[in-house]
């Protein structure tokens, strides 16, 4: 099957047309930087002479930001901070990416989530993450923070085309949640995709949903290794959800859409050779994935979006966006699939 190029173009041409809501675990990467001077006399371990600290938005935060990169900031967030420093961090990260974060619910029993990345060179070598520091409150959220979420949603989401749920599992998005999100969706014909890790049958009556290969095997429970297998997957998916479509992403694999009435797409990776680092490919993969769904597109062709979207984010090094210039500027000359 070949992809029509020039509809390709067209569909990414107006993916700044959409607005996205992201409800879920918003975190904030603080990355720490330094140089190693010596070994310390007080224990075994490295003295960092400090040169300075980057702050990156992390878990769902990422996919807020890569939705802002693409449609000009028309994207908020909905989600729980602590009554701590790093909240302060994480809206001064949100109002830097032009994402509107004015409805975040400030919860004093818990954390902001931060993942913390202390890194250290010399001279004579490269950076290296020398330790990762982990602060957030794994329980689920409280019911009066629950019942603010939801009226927030409630009054937010009706001024959306769209709603991604990203799911990291760290409290935020509640059963009830979910549903306040699928039912408000459905009474104003907004779409919603979800980005999850486990507990995929939790999500009812959605629009799609992105999981990783790994994650889909272990709810399924059994391996992927050709098409029928991904039609069986992609069915129980399909089953479960109610979705019009699966998108199965599958690293260095590309990707697997499946829909309804046994129809499979295979979609292969365009760069492969130039992989740097992967992390929060995902998270762009559904944030481009959902700006396509919204302004229209067919389930392929959003997941070929977000397939060469997610091609020039591996390029970078940690949690990278890109734009609707080059992700244009990187559509293969022709493209092929598997049906």
């Amino acid at each position: 099957m070949v992809i029509d190029k020039e509809i390709l173009k067209d569909l990414i041409k107006k993916l700044n047309d959409a607005r996205i809501l992201v409800v879920g675990d918003l975190a904030l990467d603080e990355m720490v930087y330094g140089d190693t001077e010596r070994i310390s006399r007080e224990a075994p371990v490295l003295i960092l002479q400090h040169t300075h600290t980057k702050f990156i938005l992390g878990g769902a935060s990422n996919a807020a930001h890569n939705v802002s990169e693409i449609n000009n900031g028309k994207v908020s967030v909905i989600g729980v901070i602590g009554d701590d420093y790093q909240a302060q961090d994480l809206k001064n990260a949100f109002k830097e990416a032009n994402i509107d974060c004015s409805s975040l619910i400030t919860d004093k029993m818990r954390k902001t989530i931060t993942k913390t990345r202390i890194s250290g060179s010399c001279s004579h070598s490269i950076t290296q993450q020398i330790v990762r520091i982990d602060r957030q409150t794994n329980a689920p959220i409280s019911k009066d923070t629950e019942d603010k979420m939801i009226k927030e949603i409630e009054k937010l989401l009706p001024y959306y085309d769209a709603v991604i749920l990203s799911d990291y599992h760290i409290g935020t998005l509640t059963d009830n949640v979910i549903q306040t999100v699928v039912h408000t969706a459905k009474k104003y014909n907004k779409k919603v995709i979800v980005d999850a890790q486990k507990a995929l049958d939790r999500y009812k009556g959605i629009t799609s949903m992105t999981p990783n290969l790994p994650d889909t095997q272990k709810h399924v429970g059994f391996y992927l290794k050709n098409k029928e297998d991904f039609l069986k997957a992609g069915n129980i998916l399909l089953e479960q959800s109610a979705a019009e479509a699966v998108l199965i992403t599958c690293g260095a694999d590309g990707m697997v859409v499946v829909e309804p009435d046994n129809r499979y797409t295979h979609i292969p990776v365009f760069n492969k050779a130039e992989v740097f680092d992967v992390t929060g490919a995902g998270d762009t993969v559904t944030a481009v994935y959902t700006l396509a769904l919204a302004i229209g597109a067919k389930p392929v062709y959003a997941a070929i979006i977000g397939n060469i979207a997610a091609g020039i984010v591996v390029k970078q090094y940690g949690c990278a966006t890109t734009n609707i210039n080059e992700i244009l500027s990187s559509v293969p000359e022709k493209i092929k699939v598997e049906v």
